[in-house]
């Protein structure tokens, strides 16, 4: 039996604002979008073009208050063959919240404060 990942969720408060942090500080696009038929919710899918995994983005309408992230331990990682320039731009948009040197990695956080790492093509 096999099984092959295909996305991944996070809940976001401004849908607007997350989709355009994910295409500004890590290329993604938009794939996929679906509104409930009432408002309640709105999902996206973002790619990153170079795999069939997904990031899904999940807007709830009746939820105003920050998400709960807990000590914050769990994240997704980018691999990037543009470590320096990736690196450069992140810190211009002010969205390194952790970095490790002597690892050669670091963490970017979205609009709700997951976090996400960054490690270069080897």
């Amino acid at each position: 039996m096999k099984f092959k990942i295909m996305h991944a969720n996070l809940n976001v408060l401004d849908l607007d604002r997350s989709i355009e942090f994910y295409q500004k500080a890590l290329g993604m696009t938009v794939n996929k979008r679906k509104k409930a038929a009432d408002g309640s919710f709105e999902l996206v899918f973002l790619g990153d073009g170079l795999s069939e995994f997904q990031l899904e983005l999940t807007w709830l309408r009746d939820h105003k208050d920050p998400y709960e992230l807990g000590d914050n331990e769990s994240h997704i990682c980018f691999r990037t063959d543009q470590y320096d320039e990736a690196h450069a731009l992140h810190e211009a948009m002010g969205c390194i919240c952790y970095e490790n040197t002597a690892m050669g990695l670091y963490f970017i956080h979205d609009p709700d404060d997951y976090w996400l790492e960054i490690v270069p093509q080897r």
